[in-house]
């Protein structure tokens, strides 16, 4: 089982190479942060303001464009594993011929992917990650 959980804050600080990022359970008020990149961290934050559109498209969205090439859609996020310290994720996508497709993915990425819909892709936390992630 997962919880879903959504994006509450971003944390951008240009004297760190690490940024932040928070997410929360749906309906409960336990979150937890995740490191990630200021690239990612600069492109989720356009994102998530409203009336942001890029001149040219973004990585995230050439992820996007060549999902809907090949006739697949994205359907959501899951923080699928903690090792080490380290978030890992998975793109989940459905083919035209209903299979579903699992991409490994950094959680930062994916979740550039989920914030590039609107509304953004849902994000599922596996329920061992999350008690791992709001126990620290």
């Amino acid at each position: 089982m997962a919880v879903q959980t959504r994006l509450t804050r971003i944390i951008i600080s240009e004297i760190t190479e690490n940024q932040v990022i928070y997410l929360q359970e749906v309906g409960g008020e336990r979150e937890f942060p995740i490191l990630i990149g200021i690239f990612e961290a600069t492109n989720i934050d356009r994102r998530v303001k409203e009336g942001y559109e890029t001149p040219r498209p973004l990585t995230h969205d050439l992820i996007v464009n060549v999902a809907a090439a090949f006739d697949a859609k994205f359907e959501s996020v899951v923080i699928s594993d903690f090792d080490n310290g380290t978030y890992f994720a998975k793109l989940s996508l459905r083919r035209s011929n209903d299979e579903l497709i699992e991409i490994d993915s950094r959680p930062s990425d994916a979740i550039a992917v989920a914030v590039s819909f609107q509304p953004p892709l849902p994000i599922f936390v596996a329920d061992d990650v999350f008690e791992i992630a709001t126990s620290k």
